[in-house]
């Protein structure tokens, strides 16, 4: 694999190409009226698209800003859709084949083949090897205070030209990092995402090459290290606030700490110990909660049947990852709207062969 990429950016740069942009970029949205009105007239809306490309004419589209609140509160910012086209195009042609495999193995949000389950599954993996190794060990938890709204974009577009040397491609990346913000990027973008992990593959590196830290788990800006003593987490901590500070113009939050083995860590949405994987207390929380909602809806004959099971099963498959078949049963056998129907013996049924699949070889 070439250090940089060089003279790619016409050679990717075709009518196929953005088709297939287009294709991805419209999953699970083919209903929606911007995309539905780009498809009226898909052929010519392409083609000039790639002259706009071509031609360095292209501009982003205004942003349209909306908030989500879970599992916390957030400002998303999405461009049209003509612009998530040319997200994916990037990506896809340049950030995912020629920087992504340039990332720490123990890296694991946004990553084809990753996830919060391998993640939790690598830690709980790490954990038990250097508890092998060495016996009691320390956890050293740290989360980046506002991550996405705290990257400064010209030390990103600095990281971005150690990959890239084609000026085409250079100019087309200084036209997706610089959007108007002094800082931050926006977090709806198909592209933040993987600039967010080139920034932070910065420290995976520093922690792995500098500090030398074998055992290194990462989610985005939320990190956790494994190490002999409680002494080497005070260290590791600080030398990883001087380089945030100093490389990256970033910082530690209130929630970074560090903690005997014995206590676990919550990562990725469970509890993790060296002999097992407990949920998360707020996911429990959160499915009593929408238990207690789903049967009072049901009592009073308004319940949507067909959501709240594809809630429930979704729930489910996220609590099989780990030790939770009383719980899981404990939830299905207080569901109102599952007794006397087929529904409650399939699930009862699936969860048995889940179990039985995981926990009795």
């Amino acid at each position: 694999m070439p250090k940089k990429i060089r003279n790619l950016f016409y050679k990717n740069l075709t009518f196929e190409k953005l088709l297939e942009a287009h294709k991805r970029a419209r999953k699970h949205k083919a209903y929606r009226k911007d995309v539905i009105k780009f498809e009226l007239n898909l052929e010519n809306n392409l083609i000039n698209l790639l002259n706009s490309l071509k031609n360095k004419t292209y501009k982003l589209g205004n942003y349209y800003t909306f908030r989500i609140f879970e599992p916390k509160e957030r400002i998303i910012q999405a461009l049209p859709y003509i612009d998530r086209i040319v997200h994916q195009w990037y990506v896809e042609e340049f950030i995912k084949p020629f920087v992504v495999p340039k990332f720490i193995s123990t890296s694991f949000a946004c990553l084809e083949n990753k996830g919060t389950h391998k993640a939790a599954l690598e830690l709980q993996k790490q954990m038990r090897i250097i508890h092998r190794n060495i016996g009691s060990f320390w956890i050293l938890k740290c989360d980046i205070s506002k991550f996405f709204y705290r990257i400064n974009p010209n030390i990103l577009f600095s990281l971005m030209k150690k990959y890239i040397e084609d000026p085409d491609l250079l100019q087309l990346t200084h036209l997706l990092i610089f959007n108007g913000q002094d800082v931050g990027i926006p977090i709806g973008n198909y592209t933040s995402q993987f600039f967010a992990n080139i920034y932070l593959n910065e420290l995976d590196q520093y922690i792995k090459r500098t500090l030398k830290i074998k055992y290194l788990c990462r989610y985005m800006d939320d990190f956790v290290l494994l190490l002999p003593s409680k002494n080497d987490c005070i260290e590791t901590k600080k030398k990883i606030e001087t380089f945030l500070d100093t490389k990256l113009k970033l910082e530690l939050n209130a929630k970074t700490k560090y903690y005997p083995y014995k206590m676990g860590v919550d990562f990725c949405g469970y509890r993790i110990f060296t002999t097992h994987m407990l949920l998360r207390n707020s996911s429990k929380k959160k499915i009593k909660k929408n238990l207690k909602n789903w049967n009072k809806k049901y009592n009073n004959h308004s319940l949507n049947l067909d959501l709240t099971m594809a809630q429930l099963n979704s729930w489910l498959g996220h609590s099989s990852h780990c030790n939770s078949f009383k719980l899981q049963q404990k939830i299905l056998n207080s569901c109102d709207f599952l007794y006397n129907t087929r529904a409650f013996e399939k699930e009862e049924e699936m969860l048995k062969e889940n179990y039985n699949s995981q926990y009795c070889p």
